[in-house]
């Protein structure tokens, strides 16, 4: 019997799920080519037994195909980052303990020293594109039974603090995230999504491509984000619902002021025919929504989620959208706020960590027992984020470990600061961190990434900040740079801010 995520696939079997230049894929070529990656994978045996599976796949329609064949066969997918280095590849085949890769033809001469070595089973997986082979075994009896109790996914963190971990979900766990969100934003079978998002990541993974196809949506796949051709459908009506990460979206505001006016205009009036437009993965700038609000009218829908929770929280389909508010629980999550010594707050605007509970929530880290008990207190899961309440709205204040600021007694925003400093006329990218001083504790410390052909020193940046921030939250040091580090989902790195910092610090080039 097909777990209910695929059951529900069935209902939209005839209809097409993706369309590429070249393919419409329906349904049923995802569910044929999901049987045949499953019988590849079980090869003779009847169960894996969730035995680890890596996904090594492109961002398209062989993703789905290769992620239900280990389900189906009983095991537990390990999606990874096509862009990863080997070593990174590694840790991973490693700590996961995998026995098998399913990946396309043009990552295998890769691939197959790094499982040869490690006695890893290295398959190509099945195409869902082309008419399905019509002598493929389907016969539910032909696989096993899988209880929507079993693990059946390990996603890795994207290790911006430590040594990525695995988060482990089940099949109902997913399912959760998957119903929440369908419900909270009113996915239809007529929605229409480009996916220009990797799919090591749960936005991605559930967001986007689970979403739309458990409700017989299709997806238009993008080689990673390409802006011209996403404009070029946006223009032809391609999508109605439209998910990104903030700096899309600030890529976007720059890419459209520059183009000539009657093609700006018909750029932000697609835009503007959207249904939905999300953004999440990291903070979104109050400024960056205020602005794309003005060319486009579109009020971008922010929320809230985790690796380990899924989506927890969101601004809502219908009512008001706030800027720099991360909303309210999503249906079937409980999110409460808890001060340093776990008392429970209830007032606004009294800042307190994250904690989390509901089906959605993952079972464990993988082999991690002492840090999956750690991350949980009486049944809750703590984020470690802090956040206040506003209105009855959350609004995230950073993370506990690198966004929070101790400094000279006050404990202040990273984000708060980095959302200030973006509207200066120089500013073009921002990341705010502390850094240990013998006076203050922590002393804010910015760094940035200047607009073309702009210059910016320490004593400007504290005079123009003097009427926009209390004097406690002023930066007290600043480094131009070229680029700040990044993770492949776009996430600013903190830890290695700060150690910029310490590099340039010690080359004297640090103001």
């Amino acid at each position: 019997m097909l777990l209910p995520i695929l059951q529900q696939v069935t209902r939209f079997e005839d209809s097409p799920a993706f369309r590429t230049a070249t393919d419409v894929v329906t349904g049923q070529h995802l569910l044929k080519a999901a049987s045949a990656n499953a019988l590849a994978l079980l090869q003779q045996s009847a169960d894996l037994g969730e035995a680890r599976v890596g996904l090594l796949v492109p961002a398209d329609h062989r993703f789905p195909a290769a992620l239900w064949g280990v389900w189906q066969a009983g095991g537990i997918a390990v999606p990874m980052c096509l862009s990863a280095t080997d070593p990174e590849w590694e840790y991973c085949f490693d700590d996961a303990g995998v026995s098998a890769v399913l990946t396309s033809a043009h990552l295998l001469d890769r691939l197959r020293p790094l499982c040869e070595a490690r006695g890893i089973r290295l398959l190509c997986c099945a195409s869902p594109a082309g008419d399905p082979p019509a002598d493929l075994v389907t016969d539910a009896a032909a696989l096993p039974a899988v209880s929507t109790d079993r693990r059946a996914m390990i996603l890795y963190t994207s290790g911006t603090t430590s040594r990525p971990k695995g988060v482990v979900t089940t099949h109902a766990c997913i399912q959760a995230q998957i119903e929440s969100l369908v419900q909270a934003w009113d996915w239809q079978s007529t929605d229409r999504i480009p996916l220009f998002l990797p799919l090591h990541h749960i936005h991605g993974i559930i967001n986007v491509v689970s979403c739309a196809l458990y409700c017989g949506a299709l997806i238009e796949p993008f080689d990673g984000f390409e802006p011209q051709a996403v404009l070029q459908r946006l223009q032809q009506d391609a999508f109605t619902v439209f998910m990104a990460v903030p700096t899309i979206y600030v890529r976007l505001i720059r890419m459209i002021e520059q183009l000539p006016p009657a093609e700006q205009q018909s750029v932000c009036r697609a835009f503007a025919r959207l249904r939905l437009m999300v953004s999440g993965s990291a903070a979104l700038p109050a400024s960056v929504h205020a602005h794309w609000h003005a060319l486009t009218g579109q009020m971008l829908l922010e929320r809230y989620g985790m690796t380990e929770i899924g989506m927890a929280l969101s601004n809502p389909l219908r009512g008001e959208r706030r800027p720099g508010a991360v909303g309210v629980p999503l249906p079937g999550v409980d999110a409460m706020l808890y001060d340093e010594h776990g008392g429970q707050i209830t007032e606004e605007h009294q800042p307190g960590e994250i904690r989390i509970r509901g089906a959605a929530v993952f079972r464990e880290y993988w082999q991690r027992p002492e840090a999956t008990a750690s991350a949980f207190r009486d049944g809750w899961f703590c984020t470690g984020d802090v956040a206040v309440l506003e209105q009855g709205y959350f609004r995230i204040l950073g993370r506990q470990s690198v966004d929070i600021i101790k400094s000279g007694g006050y404990k202040l925003s990273a984000l708060e600061i980095e959302a200030t400093l973006l509207e200066h006329p120089a500013v073009r990218e921002c990341a705010v961190v502390g850094l240990a001083d013998e006076t203050w504790g922590e002393a804010v410390a910015a760094a940035m990434v200047l607009q073309p052909g702009c210059q910016l020193d320490l004593p400007q940046l504290k005079e123009w900040c003097r009427e926009r921030l209390s004097y406690y939250k002023l930066p007290k040091q600043l480094l131009i740079c070229e680029a700040l580090p990044r993770n492949a989902m776009g996430k600013v790195v903190k830890p290695q801010v700060q150690q910029l910092f310490t590099q340039r610090s010690e080359e004297g080039q640090v103001s």
